[in-house]
C-alpha cells in the first residue's frame, strides 16, 4: 500500500484540509491510499482570523506564533510519525508526502537525501528559497497560487534536478488548497478539488500500485 503524509497549514486540521486528504484517500477505488496528518503543532495552531496580516495587532500575533513554528525544529518529528503508522498499518510498503504552505516548507526540507518519501506535493509553499532545490532529490509537483514571489517560484523550479511536475493557479490566493479555501466560491471549490486529483494521478503513476 501506498501511504501518504499529508502535513497540514499553520491553521491545523481545517475542514478544508481534511477534504483534500479524503480526496486523496478515496478518489482511485483501484488504488486507496492510506493518509496520515499529524498534529505537529500540539492543537497550538494559528488563528485563521489572523489572515490576512493587515494591522499591527495580527502582524505581531502572527509572528509570535511563528516563534515556535519554525520548520526545521518540526522535523525530527517525522520519523516518529511514520514509525507509527507503520507499526499500525503493516501493509504500508511505500511513502509519498504532501504539504500545504507551511506544510510545504517542510515538504521541501523533507525531499532531501536519505529521505524516506518516494514523491513530494508541495502546494501554496510557504518561505520559498530557491537554492534549497538543489537538495531534493525525489520527484517533486508544485502547485502554487499568485502569491507566492513567481520569480523564487520560477528559480525553485529551474534548481530542481529531479523530475517536476509545476502548477501556478494565477487567480487563488496563499492557501488555496487548504484552511484558506473558500469553498462557496465555485472558481475556489474546482481548484481545490482538481489539483488534488492531479497529485493523486501523478503520484501514483510515479509510485505504482503496490
Amino acid at each position: 500500500m501506498t501511504a501518504i503524509l499529508v502535513i497540514y497549514d499553520i491553521f491545523g486540521f481545517f475542514p478544508q484540509t481534511l477534504q483534500g486528504a479524503d480526496i486523496l484517500a478515496y478518489s482511485d477505488s483501484a488504488s486507496p491510499c492510506q493518509v496520515f496528518i499529524p498534529d505537529c503543532f500540539n492543537d497550538n495552531t494559528a488563528n485563521i482570523d489572523w489572515m490576512p496580516p493587515d494591522n499591527e495587532e495580527k502582524q505581531k500575533a502572527l509572528g509570535e506564533w511563528f516563534g515556535n513554528a519554525h520548520p526545521p525544529t518540526h522535523l525530527p518529528k517525522v520519523n516518529g510519525f511514520l514509525e507509527a503508522a507503520e507499526a499500525a498499518h503493516k501493509g504500508i510498503k511505500q511513502w509519498a508526502v504532501v504539504g500545504y504552505c507551511w506544510g510545504g516548507k517542510m515538504t521541501n526540507l523533507l525531499a532531501g537525501e536519505g529521505t524516506r518519501f518516494e514523491a513530494a506535493v508541495q502546494t501554496s509553499s510557504a518561505m520559498v528559497d530557491p537554492t534549497e532545490a538543489k537538495s531534493v532529490t525525489i520527484p517533486t509537483m508544485i502547485l502554487a497560487s499568485k502569491e507566492e514571489p513567481k520569480d523564487a517560484v520560477e528559480e525553485y523550479v529551474a534548481n530542481l534536478v529531479v523530475s517536476r511536475h509545476v502548477e501556478t493557479f494565477g487567480d487563488q490566493v496563499h492557501g488555496f488548497m487548504g484552511a484558506r479555501a473558500d469553498l462557496a466560491d465555485a472558481n475556489v471549490k474546482k481548484d481545490e478539488f482538481q489539483p488534488h486529483l492531479d497529485a493523486l494521478v501523478w503520484g501514483l503513476d510515479l509510485l505504482g500500485d503496490v
